[in-house]
């Protein structure tokens, strides 16, 4: 496969699919895999970089049993347990976020769902954020209903995460609480309900590079249009805290194939990134146009004024306005 041959094919429309045999990714110089990844980025999505920050809406107790996640109840690894925060301290941070940059500003709550009254409690918050701040707002609740759904649209939430995690072959290995198809449905009602959708996975969790690809094509099947790469970062008292953590040159492959799958999404950076020099500088060369960021943040790499001073020298726009 000629890698710069099909990335002019694929700045000129064609789009990658289920039963294109996608092999070469596997074997494919790295370096010219990038460099075209990089192409089509510029090409199709231009220079602008997505910065989104997260906040921990309430931690620990989670009930399922996602063999990656230190919040859930069913493994020991000591994380702090509170339970939904105040709306006082959401809007707090929201506020100090938009303050230092960014473009959109997500609670984030472990569990398979929230119940009523935390449900009411992130309402009431997003609400009061789309009042006072003007960053774009994301949502990341679990498995919610269609009326759910709606209030949260209602509230001011235009984006709802909802990561796959990994292959469908590969996820009865990584949680069984619920199902793929569960996360599918709930892909599908959130963008029924008017939202864009933000869903991605782990990396580094013992899966196969068929895997990896056969998520990124899923993904385009579903038309996400952010799609977050975290690497997997071992927990000591998960299932997982024995893996080994991948290389950089396993993740900026794998960046690279996403963005050859998924031409004008955001490939969107998460956990992982300090595992690369840099702190994955050289992804954002090699397809990346997006990533998670924050001054609380421990599992990126960097603090928001270092990605904003490292994107911006490296000629990235970050401009608000043109996000």
């Amino acid at each position: 496969m000629n890698i710069n041959q099909l990335a002019n094919e694929i700045i000129k429309g064609r789009r990658l699919k289920r039963d294109d045999d996608l092999s070469f990714f596997l074997t494919a110089d790295l370096s010219e895999l990038c460099k075209g990844a990089d192409r089509i980025r510029k090409e199709l999505c231009g220079d602008h970089v997505d910065l989104c920050s997260i906040i921990n809406g309430k931690s620990g107790r989670c009930s399922e049993n996602c063999r990656f996640c230190a919040q859930s109840a069913h493994n020991c690894t000591g994380v702090d347990e509170y339970s939904f925060l105040s709306e006082e301290k959401i809007l707090a941070e929201c506020k100090h976020n938009e303050s230092r940059g960014v473009h959109r500003f997500s609670i984030v709550t472990a569990g398979r769902t929230l119940s009523d009254a935390d449900f009411e409690k992130a309402v009431s918050a997003y609400s009061r954020m789309s009042k006072e701040c003007s960053v774009k707002l994301c949502g990341s609740h679990g498995l919610l209903t269609d009326e759910q759904f709606r209030r949260l649209h209602d509230a001011g939430v235009t984006t709802y995460h909802a990561n796959i995690e990994t292959s469908r072959r590969n996820f009865p290995n990584i949680c069984t609480t619920h199902t793929y198809d569960d996360k599918i449905a709930c892909i599908k009602r959130a963008q029924a309900a008017g939202f864009k959708v933000c869903s991605g996975g782990i990396i580094g969790m013992g899966e196969t590079w068929e895997d990896r690809i056969d998520m990124a094509v899923s993904l385009s099947e579903l038309n996400i249009s952010s799609i977050p790469i975290n690497a997997l970062m071992p927990i000591k008292g998960t299932p997982l805290e024995s893996l080994e953590q991948l290389t950089s040159d396993d993740i900026l492959r794998t960046v690279a194939i996403f963005r050859y799958i998924n031409p004008t999404a955001k490939i969107r950076l998460a956990a992982g990134r300090n595992l690369m020099k840099n702190c994955g500088a050289e992804a954002f060369l090699s397809g990346a146009n997006a990533t998670i960021t924050g001054d609380m943040l421990t599992t990126s790499g960097n603090d928001i004024q270092g990605d904003v001073d490292m994107l911006k020298n490296m000629g990235f726009d970050i401009e608000r306005n043109n996000a």
